[in-house]
């Protein structure tokens, strides 16, 4: 699968919330459905984990600054959340 691809349509035909503060209230929300966290996340919560409270957690090799041009944007982003991934296959990427 495409990642960046698959990012930009879940941006465009799913609901995504940008960032770390937005993932994580999404997360303990219970309302995110995966969460994708570049390796320069500040947050250590989603760092070293493959879950965060239940929600698979995959993690993005590159650094925000790389997720975020991935996603189309012209700033970084250190974490988002896939709320619903629109038609984006998005959701079967490999959390292990």
């Amino acid at each position: 699968m495409d990642l960046a691809h698959a990012l930009k349509v879940a941006l465009q035909t799913g609901t995504v919330k940008v960032g770390v503060h937005e993932a994580v209230k999404s997360a303990e929300a219970k309302k995110a459905r995966l969460l994708i966290v570049s390796s320069s996340c500040p947050d250590k919560r989603l760092t070293g984990e493959r879950r965060f409270d239940r929600i698979p957690v995959y993690h993005y090799e590159g650094t925000a600054v790389e997720l975020g041009a991935a996603c189309g944007k012209p700033f970084p982003i250190s974490a988002l959340a896939v709320l619903d991934p629109g038609t984006s296959a998005i959701l079967s990427l490999e959390t292990a």
